[in-house]
């Protein structure tokens, strides 16, 4: 959704369809799901360059036409902008309507994802139904809510099948202590076997859970293990200040668009050392060079979790003494200082890793006791650099020697 900076830098369809992709991504950074950022300018494109600044007003024509609109958004927009009776679907509306309707089957299934738009569409109030549609998703965010719902508070509990169950479950547990057990009807039996909507018959009702056992969820995935090697590298700008290389990703796919470190994807299972090869052939493919995987200093591991993906982050640095010439042919590239850096369409990931690079910087920077020479006493091995310093830009790329 958009945010007030965005409402502020372009008021209207007409200002979004004028900005870069580039100024978009840079204000939704941070905000995660970046395609929805480049989905909105293009919409915005759309709606001024081929609906003449008109916005489409019914659900269907909303999903049709807007790229990146999909079922939820085209409903909300539709009944809530502009007054049509339809529903809406939300993760807070399908808690609601499971429990209402005891819905015990996988609540992401494509059998009940479309018996929750159908009933939707059946309750919508056709005079307010963009008024009752906010009031149905803030129920479930706010009282209907995941764990310790406020039945007690709940203005429709009356008509709730699955807080009748357990009104009769714990009946049936008063009888059944007293020696009068009769049978607890199955609200769920709908009387029509292979029902898509009941759970299966193998899944037991938990009278611990009460009405939490509503809605069912296939168990997630475990997110996708990935690891990447990348590379922090710094010179010193004109002011002295630190400036960093920064390289901007494909246009599609995760992260699209935004811009990052050097970066290398890895194999699971390689060796600290095939890693510092396998970035140092990258970076040599950048800079046309040869380069000695060991002048990168390990700087440490990064784990950033996506909705999908587990991602780790093998951070390396490089500082370099002068300036690089960059192949043209590879992805836009370019020097910014820390400001410019965090100002830029970068992720959340990346400014993990250069927190995780100025950590060891001011780490290294500290004062070791005991490391106190004499003025004017010459530091061992001078000429040479020290122990768990950065190679310069001429000793990285001298070319490694033979064994």
């Amino acid at each position: 959704m958009p945010t007030d900076g965005d409402m502020q830098k372009w008021p209207t369809l007409q200002a979004l369809a004028q900005a870069s992709l580039e100024e978009v991504n840079e204000l939704w950074a941070g905000l995660g799901y970046y395609s929805r950022g480049k989905r909105l300018q293009e919409a915005a494109r759309k709606v001024v360059s081929e609906l003449a600044g008109q916005m489409p007003r019914t659900a269907e024509e909303l999903q049709k036409l807007l790229p990146g609109v999909g079922r939820y958004t085209a409903g909300a927009i539709a009944s809530i902008s502009y007054g049509q009776a339809t529903g809406v679907v939300d993760g807070n509306v399908i808690r609601v309507l499971c429990r209402l309707r005891c819905v015990g089957a996988d609540s992401s299934s494509p059998a009940v994802v479309d018996w929750l738009w159908d009933m939707a569409n059946v309750l919508v109030d056709r005079s307010r139904p963009g008024d009752f549609n906010q009031a149905l998703m803030e129920l479930g965010a706010t009282v209907c809510v995941p764990k310790s719902p406020l039945c007690g508070e709940c203005p429709v509990k009356q008509h709730c099948q699955a807080w009748r169950r357990v009104e009769k479950e714990l009946a049936f547990a008063s009888q059944k202590l007293f020696g009068k057990a009769p049978p607890v009807p199955d609200v769920e039996d709908c009387g029509v076997g292979d029902c898509p909507l009941c759970p299966p018959a193998t899944e037991l009702w938990d009278s611990s859970l009460g009405v939490t056992n509503f809605p069912r969820k296939a168990a997630k995935k475990p997110p996708r293990a990935m690891r990447t090697a990348t590379c922090v590298l710094e010179r010193r700008g004109c002011h002295g200040a630190p400036e960093y290389l920064i390289v901007q990703r494909p246009s599609s796919g995760l992260l699209a668009g935004l811009w990052e470190f050097p970066s290398v994807p890895l194999a699971q299972d390689l060796q600290e050392e095939k890693e510092r090869e396998e970035l140092a052939d990258h970076l040599q493919a950048w800079m046309g060079r040869p380069m000695a995987a060991k002048g990168l200093q390990f700087i440490g591991e990064v784990i950033h979790i996506f909705s999908h993906i587990h991602q780790t982050y093998v951070v390396y640095s490089l500082h370099l003494d002068g300036d690089v010439t960059l192949d043209p042919a590879l992805s836009p590239s370019r020097w910014v200082t820390e400001d410019e850096f965090h100002a830029s369409a970068v992720s959340t990931a990346m400014k993990k890793v250069l927190k995780a690079h100025e950590k060891q910087r001011r780490k290294e920077s500290r004062p070791v006791k005991g490391s106190k020479r004499k003025r004017g006493a010459e530091a061992p091995g001078a000429g040479s650099p020290r122990p768990g310093t950065q190679l310069s830009l001429r000793a990285f790329l001298r070319a490694p020697t033979a064994p």
